[in-house]
């Protein structure tokens, strides 16, 4: 268990901005937590944004290392494993921005280096934070059928992944944390417009356990778009990540305390249709929930909210779309 936690921050682009925001905050709260600075291969970006948030920028990656216990790795996807290794490797707690790697290859390496050692591996999953998602924890999801679409006008940033990595692999991390079955079976197809890479792209998944999730994302929409709806026995569940917002419609024998919609026999019983729109925690920051929640394991030496395994799975099924699409000649 650490006793304090001197971290610094390894890429400066816009997302990395956002994680030095947020990090500023936390360290005001928490006296455990100290801000050592930031790096970034551009050293004038690193020296403007250092200056704007009052924070030491390093010259040189070594000396970075020197003075920290804990990484947020928040450089371009490709550059993951190459920071990742090394940090690890020193025994440095890390925080690897979404997906883990690039190539699955890498994260098995990862997985390999911190075996049998004492290092907190989180891996920057957002959307398991996000209020809405929060919002249906009470239930007891055992999906039958997902349907998911996740859409976004294009932005340069993340393009050095296809649209697979870069976006559809928040819902495929959502989608194997709720149905907790293997995927038996996957179809899917894509195109690449903008890139070189996968821009739009589907892919349906069958799971051992019956389950089947039909998952659709794209980076050239003229509208954003976050929206997973579930459907399970007696139960159908919409969360919207972009809105915030949640709504359960569901039967039951007794008259719930939500609103009722009507009536409906079934199987010689009368069910309630009820409606219910569950109370969404106002002003939570997911990002900044998912960094407490790294230091919290840490610090507490327990298991992070989103483990180097997990993100490895979601990491597999997203390779394997990936494979499948690139089977068919007319996709990239």
């Amino acid at each position: 268990m650490e006793q304090k936690i001197n971290v610094g921050i390894i890429g400066c682009g816009h997302l990395g901005k956002m994680h030095l925001k947020n990090l500023k905050d936390i360290e005001k709260e928490n006296q455990r937590i100290s801000i050592a600075g930031i790096y970034d291969i551009n050293l004038e970006k690193a020296g403007l944004i250092a200056d704007e948030f009052k924070v030491k920028y390093y010259d040189k990656f070594e000396n970075l290392l020197n003075d920290i216990n804990a990484a947020i790795i928040v450089a371009p996807t490709s550059a993951h494993f190459s920071i990742a290794e090394i940090t690890l490797g020193l025994g440095i707690h890390s925080f690897i921005e979404k997906p883990v790697t690039d190539h699955i290859s890498d994260a098995y390496k990862l997985k390999e280096l911190i075996r049998n050692k004492n290092i907190t591996v989180q891996v920057g999953h957002i959307e398991r934070f996000n209020p809405a998602l929060l919002a249906v924890d009470y239930m007891q999801i055992e999906p039958l059928f997902i349907e998911s679409h996740r859409l976004s006008q294009f932005n340069p940033r993340g393009s050095d992944v296809s649209v697979i990595q870069d976006l559809m692999i928040h819902d495929i991390d959502i989608i194997l944390n709720l149905v907790k079955s293997k995927v038996k079976k996957i179809d899917a197809s894509g195109v690449a417009i903008i890139t070189d890479k996968i821009d739009i792209a589907n892919a349906r998944l069958k799971f051992e356990n019956g389950c089947i999730a039909n998952i659709t994302a794209s980076r050239i929409s003229n509208k954003k778009m976050r929206k997973m709806r579930i459907f399970q026995k007696n139960a159908y569940v919409s969360v919207d990540f972009f809105e915030n917002s949640a709504e359960v419609f569901k039967l039951t024998e007794d008259l719930p305390d939500s609103f009722v919609l009507g009536t409906i026999n079934k199987e010689g019983k009368t069910f309630n249709i009820s409606y219910e729109k569950p109370s969404v925690q106002s002003g939570l920051n997911a990002m900044k929930y998912e960094l407490n929640m790294f230091f919290d394991s840490i610090l507490q030496g327990k298991e992070p909210k989103v483990t180097l395994e997990e993100s490895i799975q979601a990491l597999e099924v997203a390779t394997e779309i990936i494979n499948e699409i690139e089977k068919n000649p007319t996709s990239i």
